[in-house]
């Protein structure tokens, strides 16, 4: 294939395409380059269809490289790059997120789209290269989508709205929002942000949505082009008279009726037996058939999610119900509780409807800190937040096999709504982490880990800046442009709507927003009023929250340790540490505590029991401690010479008393005044021009 490239300027630099030099027996392959940030896109699709699945197969897979970055990766042992970093997990579903929706649902011809990240300059963010890119490969491809789409960045800038702002300038910014979506509609959200207004919020929103279309009319240009066919794949569409005969039935067994069920359990239950009889009766009259069985039960399975879908938008467009019987913007039953175990260091316990969330926090040593190292950056954090989701948190059995790309998306959500209102380590310097145990589930578990969070942190006695609350806020549309907003979605309103919007914040801003869409997207304008709605709601949880705790404890959990700061000169750092780290390893023996000694001169004493903590401390101050003339010591005899007596006064520090200044009578031997090893009480004479303390004995005891 001929190489092709193109360019348009985005946020005031040149992103490039070419395609036709990489890849070229994928479906679709672009590459993407933004500064010295490049990025691979590819997209292929199986052409024989996937039969007996009631789903679109899509997968998607974003690949880092270390060597993009110049960075051999591994242990001495094993260099091969091993599973996905949580942030390669992350960017993966925002390009999953925003490409899904474009997808025909009927489709079950398997599509992969691998992002490969090639080349990082640590400057341009590659997940805008890489929805870019899988838009791009999409479009070109022979897969049927009903792209194109792209991705901005918005952040605040010297009080300025700036697009696709810097790696390094996203840290220091009070905003970080990631919007993605097609010419027409926003379709995928990500954003993180220090108590930021809705207003200014919308607004960024709206610039993003602006160079998006700017964007998507440039892929159209470039589709256009070079474009291949697309394949008219078979779609599972089951006949007139297959529908009306399931629909019939579903009817009959009042599914319609079952589904609102206010009752999850009794809900559940009566759906599962249902769609159980509607398997009984395809069984007999296909079973002789296999191939015609599996495809009438795949057709059985659409229907039968069709036919709710329709339930859920007919009754709400036209009558306000929802499957559980509150009005559109009534919040379910909500609890909080805190304290709840006894050993753990803050506890927090939150319920809204049967969706309930337990969040325990644990303080520990700034040298518990997690080390991040990953293809764009090495950093610490010291501020962790896991989330776990049991198959018995809705009902079923299934394996425990660690966090999947769900968990660690709603354990990242939960995350950002926190950070902005966590203390600065200089006022707290613990390492704090977070576990969410979904104990229930039944729609917006990672708001209400949001919820539970606020109140093991307040438990825990950690001094947020503000508490924060979450809610999830959904859609239902009509063809004719008609929609209604959903306050607190629940798993039907999740699964059959068309929206989830998860808004989190203080009562002063978001600081955090994750949207995901099944519909083509929204515009900016329902953006702004979700967010308006979601605010309301999240003050009526947060209330509930406050009544039970309205601010941090004052002393933090007996359990918890204790820690020490102190700062000393950073040249006395390696006096601390001694020889092979042979000091710094006797005072942890010796007082039980954990010392953190940063580059600044900054020490950290994590300490059990205070006792063992000031030892530390004292230790410390007494080998940084500088000597002045004047000072008296107790110390011990160490050396003896026929001039004198060697004296230490603090820990590595040792002092000179000359034979002369032993004692105000004349002394014939140093031996007949003092003795290695015992303890005497010396003043600092002086300290000469090259550093060397000398002590007297004379007249100290009168003092």
């Amino acid at each position: 294939m001929e190489i092709k490239n193109y360019s348009i300027e985005v946020g005031g630099k040149l992103l490039q395409v070419e395609v036709g030099r990489l890849a070229a027996q994928a479906g679709g392959a672009v590459t993407i380059t933004y500064g010295e940030t490049v990025v691979l896109a590819t997209a292929t699709m199986k052409k024989q269809r996937s039969e007996g699945g009631n789903y679109f197969p899509l997968f998607v897979d974003y690949e880092e490289r270390y060597y993009a970055a110049g960075k051999i990766k591994g242990s001495r042992f094993i260099k091969r790059e091993g599973r996905p970093s949580d942030q390669a997990i992350l960017n993966g579903r925002i390009v999953d997120r925003t490409i899904r929706p474009l997808f025909d649902e009927r489709m079950r011809n398997e599509v992969q789209v691998i992002i490969t990240v090639l080349s990082v300059d640590k400057e341009n963010d590659p997940i805008i290269c890489a929805v870019i890119a899988a838009s791009l490969a999409l479009g070109i491809s022979d897969v049927p989508w009903s792209g194109p789409v792209a991705a901005i960045r918005i952040g605040e800038i010297e009080n300025a709205f700036k697009i696709n702002p810097m790696i390094e300038d996203v840290t220091t910014s009070p905003l970080n929002l990631l919007v993605s979506g097609t010419e027409e509609k926003i379709n995928m959200i990500e954003c993180e942000a220090d108590q930021y207004s809705n207003e200014k919020t919308t607004e960024a929103t709206r610039l993003a949505f602006e160079e998006i279309g700017k964007l998507a009319r440039f892929q159209k240009e470039i589709i256009a082009e070079i474009g291949k066919n697309k394949i008219e794949v078979e779609l599972t569409t089951p006949s007139e008279e297959f529908t009306a005969e399931v629909k019939a039935f579903l009817d009959e067994k009042d599914l319609a009726g079952a589904f609102y069920t206010k009752d999850k359990k009794t809900q559940t239950s009566l759906m599962e037996a249902i769609e159980e009889s509607l398997k009984e009766k395809i069984a007999e009259q296909y079973g002789e058939d296999e191939e015609a069985l599996m495809k009438r039960k795949a057709e059985a399975s659409l229907i039968f999610e069709n036919y709710l879908n329709d339930v859920l938008h007919e009754r709400i467009l036209k009558n306000d119900e929802r499957p559980d019987g509150r009005k559109l913007d009534e919040l379910r039953k909500i609890s909080a509780e805190v304290g709840v175990l006894p050993r753990p260091h803050g506890t927090g316990l939150f319920q809204r409807g049967e969706t309930q969330a337990l969040t325990v926090a644990t303080l520990g040593a700034p040298g518990d800190e997690q080390i991040i190292d990953t293809m764009e950056t090495d950093e610490k954090k010291r501020y962790i937040h896991h989330y776990n989701f049991p198959p018995y948190s809705v009902g079923e059995v299934g394996f425990m096999r660690g966090p999947g790309r769900r968990e660690i998306g709603h354990g990242a959500l939960a995350e950002k709504a926190l950070l902005p209102v966590l203390p600065e380590k200089e006022d707290f310097p613990y390492t704090i982490l977070l576990v969410s145990e979904i104990m229930s589930s039944n729609g917006s578990s990672s708001m209400a880990s949001t919820c539970g969070s606020t109140l093991a942190l307040m438990d825990a006695g950690v001094p947020i800046k503000a508490p924060v609350s979450g809610i999830a806020m959904g859609i239902v549309t009509g063809e004719n442009g008609e929609y209604k907003i959903l306050t607190d979605i629940q798993g039907p309103e999740d699964h059959w709507g068309d929206m989830d919007f998860k808004v989190a914040g203080t009562k002063d801003g978001i600081t955090a927003i994750q949207l995901d869409v099944k519909i083509d997207g929204i515009t900016p304008d329902i953006v702004n009023e979700v967010l308006d709605r979601a605010y309301i709601a999240r003050m009526e949880i947060m209330k509930t929250m406050l009544t039970t705790i309205d601010e941090p404890r004052q002393e933090l959990s007996k359990y918890a340790p204790r820690i020490i700061s102190m700062k000393i000169d950073p040249d006395k750092i390696r006096t601390v540490i001694g020889s092979g780290g042979k000091t710094i390893n006797e005072i942890i023996d010796a007082t039980g505590c954990e010392i953190d000694i940063e580059d600044d001169g900054s020490i950290f004493i994590t300490a059990e029991n205070g006792d063992g903590g000031e030892r530390a401390k004292k230790w410390i101050e007494d080998l940084t401690h500088e000597v002045k003339a004047g000072e008296v010591y107790t110390g011990k005899v160490v050396k003896i010479m026929d001039f004198g007596a060697f004296v230490e006064i603090l820990p590595g520090q040792d002092g000179m008393v000359h034979i002369s200044q032993l004692s105000n009578e004349r002394v014939a031997k140093v031996e007949d005044v003092v003795m290695i090893g015992q303890k005497v009480t010396v003043r600092v004479a002086e300290i000469d021009k090259m550093g060397r303390i000398n002590l007297t004995m004379k007249g100290v005891k009168k003092e």
